[in-house]
C-alpha cells in the first residue's frame, strides 16, 4: 500500500511540477468516411472499416501523434457534422470546388478525381466521344457521370443505360449489354484490378479536380499539420504505396499522390496560402 501511494504521489508531483505533462496528450483527431465508398472506405470482415482512406489517415494521425475516430457514416452529413463541431475535419475524399472551398479549408489535394471510361477486355479502346455512336453506355443513377453521359449521348448519338449502382454498370459491360461503362477513375480502376475482364479506359483529364482534407474555415493549424503530413507522405511514396494497394495501378508522374504543391491548400481555389514553408518529415 505504500509503495501505491509513493507513485502515486510522484506522478502527482510530476504533474504539479511540470503542468505540460498533463496538457502534452491531444485529444483523438474526429473525422469520418462514407462506409460504403469502396475501394475508399468499405465494410471489413470481422467488422468495422478498410480502405484507402482509413489507411490514409490512421498514417496521418500517426505521424501527427494523434490518436484518430473515424465513423462510418452517409456522405451528407460529413460536411454539416464538420460544420457542427462534431469533427475536426473529413477523410472522405471531398472534391474541391470554389463554392466548398469559400466555406472550408482545403488541404492540398492528395490524388485526383476524374471521370473515366471503363470497358471490357478485347473491345476496342475509346479515343474520344465520337468512338461511342450507335453504341451504349452504362452509368450510376443520379451521379455527375450520367448527367455529362446523357449531354454527349444527345451529341454523339449513343445511347445511355442508368442502374442503381456502380457495380451494375460495370456487369452491364460484362454482360455485354452496353458497350462501356463511365464513372469515377478510382472506382473504375478497382474494378479492374478486380475482374479481368474489365479494362480502365480512357480517362477524361479535363474533368481532373483535387480530392482533399477539408477543415473547418477557422483552424488553419489543422490545415497545416494535415497537409504536411500528407506531404511527407508524397515525399516518401507511402501514398504511392497505398495507391497501389487499393487501386491497383502505380500513380503518374504528375498524380497528386507524389507531387507536392506549393503553399497551403489548393492552388487557385479559394482558402489558398501560397506563403513558402519548409517540409519537415520526422519518422
Amino acid at each position: 500500500m505504500l509503495h501505491r501511494r509513493l507513485v502515486a504521489f510522484t506522478v502527482a508531483a510530476l504533474i504539479a511540477a511540470s503542468p505540460s505533462l498533463a496538457q502534452d496528450k491531444k485529444p483523438p483527431l474526429r473525422t469520418g468516411v462514407d462506409g460504403t465508398f469502396a475501394p475508399h472506405a468499405m465494410p471489413k470482415l470481422g467488422g468495422g472499416v478498410e480502405g484507402f482512406q482509413i489507411d490514409l489517415f490512421n498514417e496521418v494521425a500517426r505521424r501527427m501523434k494523434r490518436e484518430i475516430v473515424i465513423d462510418a457514416v452517409s456522405f451528407s452529413t460529413l460536411i454539416p457534422g464538420m460544420q457542427a463541431g462534431r469533427y475536426d475535419f473529413i477523410a472522405a475524399p471531398t472534391t474541391v470546388t470554389k463554392e466548398r472551398a469559400e466555406n472550408m479549408l482545403f488541404t492540398a489535394g492528395y490524388i485526383w478525381t476524374s471521370f473515366q471510361f471503363g470497358i471490357k477486355k478485347g473491345s476496342a479502346p475509346i479515343k474520344g466521344w465520337e468512338d461511342l455512336k450507335g453504341k451504349a453506355v452504362a452509368v450510376n443513377k443520379g451521379t455527375p457521370y450520367e448527367k455529362l453521359a446523357k449531354e454527349m449521348g444527345e451529341k454523339h448519338g449513343f445511347t445511355v443505360q442508368v442502374y442503381d449502382t456502380q457495380p451494375d454498370a460495370t456487369q452491364a459491360v460484362l454482360s455485354g449489354r452496353a458497350y462501356a461503362t463511365l464513372g469515377g477513375n478510382t472506382t473504375i480502376v478497382y474494378a479492374a484490378s478486380k475482374n479481368p475482364q474489365f479494362i480502365a479506359d480512357l480517362e477524361l483529364k479535363e474533368t481532373r479536380a483535387h480530392w482533399a482534407a477539408p477543415v473547418p474555415k477557422n483552424n488553419p493549424q489543422l490545415r497545416a499539420e494535415l497537409q504536411d503530413a500528407l506531404d511527407c507522405m508524397k515525399k516518401d511514396g507511402t501514398i504511392a504505396k497505398l495507391s497501389e494497394k487499393w487501386f491497383g495501378k502505380k500513380p503518374d508522374a504528375d498524380d497528386l499522390a507524389v507531387v507536392i504543391t506549393p503553399g497551403y491548400g489548393v492552388p487557385g481555389m479559394p482558402g489558398y496560402d501560397p506563403t513558402p514553408h519548409e517540409l519537415k518529415c520526422g519518422s
